[in-house]
């Protein structure tokens, strides 16, 4: 087996070469899903035993740890296909404990139809919006610097750095609950999943209290057993 080898390749590989665990025992999989997750680690891999290693193919099973959180809607990003055509992204905040609303993310994952019923949606959100908005300094700043055709620093997307990242504000009076499965910092690592719209909550409840802190465990305690392990050998 694949696996089989590699272990005989790498029984003396030391740091920072690490072989990742594997086992056939579930509980011991989902032990490692639990603790794990301080480290970093998104989630497990899994796939059938009897499945064959099939090179550009799709047959594994990456399952993630997921969660949902509640978040203002105070901005939107026009679709790359231009200004008042469809919604391409929901801008998300969260509250800290001082009452700061801080963008934390987008969700993105809409359908062509309801892209542009957001247009319509989202109107109303759009009057006398910038007027004390909690983001209103970093609009004033976008603004300018698209009249002088200059690019703001930091502004460019990690996964297209020619992407266009101006926005429009919205009242943060709309809350949605969308799924995440990591954070990274104090903001979504991923592009997080619209789930509903929260009609029934306030913008206010939205914290970062309500987030599930999972606490820090280190690679080293995940790996460094299995090192040292393999070193007594």
């Amino acid at each position: 087996m694949r696996r089989e080898r590699l272990e005989r390749v790498l029984t003396h590989a030391s740091p920072p070469l690490h072989l990742s665990p594997a086992t056939r025992d579930r509980a011991l999989a989902e032990d490692w899903f639990r603790r794990f997750e301080g480290a970093g680690l998104d989630g497990v891999m899994a796939k059938r035993l009897d499945d064959r290693y099939r090179p550009g193919e799709r047959t594994m099973i990456k399952v993630k740890h997921a969660r949902t959180a509640d978040c203002v809607v105070a901005g939107f990003r026009w679709h790359k296909n231009g200004r008042n055509t469809m919604i391409g992204s929901l801008l998300l905040g969260l509250y800290d404990d001082a009452g700061t609303l801080h963008h934390v993310g987008v969700t993105a994952a809409f359908k062509e139809s309801t892209r542009r019923q957001l247009v319509a949606d989202l109107a109303p959100l759009r009057e006398g919006a910038l007027e004390g908005h909690p983001w209103r300094d970093w609009a004033a700043a976008q603004q300018e610097a698209n009249e002088k055709m200059q690019r703001l620093p930091g502004a460019t997307s990690r996964w297209n750095r020619g992407k266009d990242l101006s926005w429009e504000p919205l009242r943060p009076e709309s809350v949605v609950e969308v799924a995440y499965d990591h954070m990274q910092g104090d903001r979504f690592r991923h592009a997080a999943q619209f789930v509903r719209w929260r009609p029934d909550k306030r913008p206010e409840e939205c914290r970062y209290d309500q987030l599930e802190v999972t606490p820090a465990y280190e690679l080293e305690r995940v790996f460094g057993a299995r090192v040292k392990a393999s070193r007594s050998d």
